[in-house]
């Protein structure tokens, strides 16, 4: 079943959501986030990403840096000011981008079924990304990022999440990329709480690296603590969970910027050793298990020979 666990947020005040909310930490490196936070004391890409306000090539994985992120997020919580939600609570996050609309449940769920694989992963992690937000973690005694997990939906959690909706928002705006951001805080968790239990597995979309330092965050404290009993807040990690008819995930794209030597004719020689390889080929796939190529202004289409032997396990048929 799925763990859900209320946890006492700290959040800015309304007029200040904006300034505070941030991209994700993974998804810029240190001169995108520089830009994004300028003139901007407030954006938690300080807090995240605090490197950017340290001299310019700054080791990010350096003693400075986990000091700052210390120091920033401390600052941020005087500041702004982060209050502490008064009672543990489970909050409804909804994304419009365009014409999508996607409406998760924000909670934390539990290490025990991430190791038990009750949550499901479909990828392999970096050692040195893990050791990266493990530090972070352990420095701020805090988690700064959700995992986006995402179910396979139910009409009774649709339900209480349409009823939820209907009260007031805690937040509500469109960023500067446009994107619609709104928040509510649900008013009865426990119904949440007791709906999920009803959910055999999650599955992560996106946030290996961090669920996994969330792990090793927890062996760590969990080994300095003679009194462990399981339910202490180290035992759980932040994550926002969509249902899967609603989810939209974008392609995620490899670009190799030479061909190490070989001529185009060369390297489509050997590509065609691996794959069935078509021409005028469209730039999206429209079917599972094939990929397209772009290769000297003109799109390839491969795919496996007919002969491949495929998994057959939802996860390890993925095309990744």
């Amino acid at each position: 079943m799925a763990i859900l666990h209320p946890f006492s947020a700290l959040r800015p005040p309304n007029e200040r959501a904006k300034q505070v909310s941030s991209v994700p930490y993974d998804v810029v490196n240190s001169e995108e986030a520089r830009a994004l936070a300028a003139n901007n004391p407030l954006s938690f890409l300080h807090v995240s990403r605090p490197e950017i306000d340290l001299p310019n090539g700054t080791d990010i994985y350096s003693d400075e840096v986990y000091r700052k992120a210390e120091e920033n997020f401390h600052s941020l919580i005087k500041n702004c000011p982060l209050v502490r939600e008064e009672v543990p609570s489970i909050y409804l996050y909804r994304l419009i981008m365009g014409d999508h609309e996607q409406i998760g449940v924000v909670a934390c769920c539990a290490v025990d079924e991430y190791d038990s694989d009750v949550i499901r992963k479909h990828e392999r992690t970096r050692r040195d990304k893990e050791d990266d937000r493990t530090r972070h973690m352990l420095e701020l005694q805090a988690q700064t990022g959700p995992v986006f997990l995402t179910y396979r939906a139910r009409r009774d959690i649709d339900t209480m999440v349409m009823e939820t909706m209907m009260a007031n928002a805690l937040y509500d705006f469109t960023a500067d990329d446009g994107i619609q951001h709104t928040i509510w805080r649900v008013p009865d968790p426990v119904r949440f709480v007791q709906a999920f239990r009803e959910i055999p597995y999650l599955y992560i979309a996106d946030g290996h690296h961090r669920a996994a330092s969330a792990s090793r965050a927890r062996a760590e404290l969990k080994k300095k603590n003679s009194a462990h009993s399981g339910d202490e807040e180290y035992n759980f990690f932040l994550a926002v969970i969509f249902p899967d008819d609603q989810l939209q995930i974008l392609p995620y794209n490899r670009i190799v910027r030479d061909l190490n030597g070989q001529s185009r004719d060369e390297f489509l020689s050997k590509t065609k050793k691996v794959f069935d390889v078509s021409e005028k080929a469209v730039p999206t796939p429209t079917v599972a298990g094939n990929w397209s190529m772009y290769l000297d202004n003109h799109w390839y289409g491969l795919s496996l020979p007919a002969n491949t032997s495929k998994p057959k396990g939802a996860v390890e048929s993925l095309d990744v």
